[in-house]
């Protein structure tokens, strides 16, 4: 974040020390000195301080010239993941739909320009994505982020695109702003998302939005396929049914769990209308 656009309250040494936990990742998962001070951009006097300050903490520890984050960091987005109802109620259905379709399933949150899985229940084949509870990917190039934008209201939407760094992931990602908003006016109309080898190639997915009680989109689940496999037209015969099926629990459980629905607010592009009802599901 440049300098000028942070607030008088902004504590840049809590900045610092969050970006040495966070230059630890599945392929850095030891790092020495002199790296977490290069990936941070600090000096080596500075990186150390702040080491020795997570070392002391317990979020750390030195193993000869490397270091490690502990199973501690853990606690940091355990309160967050406790407290998603969310996450806890999705959950079963997701395993009912990965038995009924012998696939992977997740559910995913839009945070920022990024989805991030907050629950995932893996299918046994094996996968080419590595992808468990935390990941993130950016939006526009995932189902899951297609369906949850798609619903946003419409002046949040051109504010994400004007923005937006489309990135060729693959040969087959959009990368263009005006193909991009035309296929979210189309996943918004026919109620789901479909992704042909944008992310990564040889995967395919289809995702469909999770609504909240007063009809905003709250998070959507997927199911990804190998393409090898399964073609589109299996995908919204075989698997679309079941997907909204399970939404459709999800989101029975959700207004439980949360009480009645409050009066709808003029203006809000999220919330469920007679101009975006849930699709029917394709026949057999």
């Amino acid at each position: 974040m440049p300098q000028a656009d942070r607030a008088p309250h902004f504590v840049r040494s809590l900045e610092r020390g969050l970006a040495v936990i966070r230059a630890f990742d599945a392929d850095h998962p030891e790092l020495t000195l002199s790296e977490v001070a290069r990936a941070c951009g600090l000096t080596r006097a500075a990186a150390r301080r702040f080491l020795l300050t997570l070392a002391d903490l317990g979020y750390v520890r030195a193993d000869g010239r490397a270091y490690r984050l502990t199973p501690r960091v853990l606690e940091l987005g355990y309160s967050y993941l406790s407290s998603f109802s969310l996450a806890q109620i999705a959950e079963p259905h997701l395993e009912q739909l990965g038995r009924n379709t012998g696939e992977s399933t997740s559910l995913c949150v839009l945070d920022g320009d990024d989805v991030v899985y907050v629950a995932r229940v893996p299918a046994r084949r094996i996968m080419t994505a590595a992808i468990t509870v935390g990941t993130r990917f950016p939006a526009y190039v995932t189902s899951v982020g297609r369906a949850i934008l798609a619903h946003l209201p419409a002046e949040d939407l051109e504010v994400r695109l004007a923005r937006a760094e489309l990135r060729p992931v693959t040969a087959r990602t959009i990368v263009s702003v005006d193909l991009l908003r035309a296929e979210l006016q189309r996943v918004r109309r026919q109620g789901y998302a479909l992704v042909d080898q944008e992310l990564e190639e040889g995967l395919r997915s289809v995702a469909a939005p999770v609504r909240g009680r007063g009809g905003e989109v709250v998070a959507a689940v997927n199911i990804p396929v190998q393409a090898g496999r399964t073609t589109l037209a299996a995908m919204r015969r075989d698997l679309l049914p079941a997907l909204l099926e399970t939404v459709a629990g999800i989101e029975a459980d959700l207004r439980i769990a949360t009480g009645p629905a409050p009066a709808s607010s003029p203006g809000t592009g999220t919330r469920r209308s007679s101009s975006s009802p849930r699709p029917p599901a394709p026949r057999r």
